[in-house]
């Protein structure tokens, strides 16, 4: 959460709630929504180490609000962000521990583990699907998260059933 802020921040300053509806506007409804709890603690972690600064802002008829802006050690840190790219290999999966160790257990089939993760993924398919439909058309943005989400699970059933094919000859 602590980059996306400071990409939000980088084309002016905000307050918090204003910073979740970028995000919930951006984003769609695919994305996990933080509640604006999590906006605040994070934005007052980014102000201690220096990336953000908070100025309050006195308001007549309404609470003071509190607005950030970027740091320029925040903006070389959200550049450092955009140049690194990303490397997480998705080598230490749960799913898969389940399956190499059940057999040692005795406590799980690893074809009944396989079909239950297949069901899964189908079901948040099925819900992406949903999700892309009730989306509004214009926010590409969300469309692209959904997608890349579908083509995503849609690798991992193509991975579940090499798994299921290779365990079965095993038997």
């Amino acid at each position: 959460m602590r980059l996306p802020l400071l990409a939000l921040l980088a084309r002016g300053p905000a307050h918090g709630y204003e910073l979740k509806q970028d995000l919930e506007q951006l984003l769609g409804s695919a994305y996990p929504q933080p509640n604006v709890g999590q906006i605040y603690v994070t934005l007052g972690r980014l102000e201690k180490s220096g990336l953000i600064e908070g100025e309050d802002v006195t308001q007549s008829s309404r609470p003071n609000k509190k607005v950030y802006h970027l740091t320029d050690a925040g903006r070389e840190a959200l550049r450092a962000w955009f140049e690194e790219p990303e490397d997480e290999p998705r080598v230490r999966d749960e799913f898969f521990m389940k399956l190499a160790l059940a057999p040692q257990t005795g406590l799980a089939e690893q074809i009944t583990l396989i079909n239950q993760q297949r069901r899964q993924y189908l079901n948040t398919m099925r819900q992406l699907s949903k999700l892309a439909a009730a989306e509004n058309r214009d926010n590409r943005i969300a469309h692209l998260l959904i997608e890349g989400a579908m083509l995503h699970l849609q690798a991992d059933l193509d991975w579940l059933e090499r798994c299921q094919e290779e365990l079965e000859e095993l038997e």
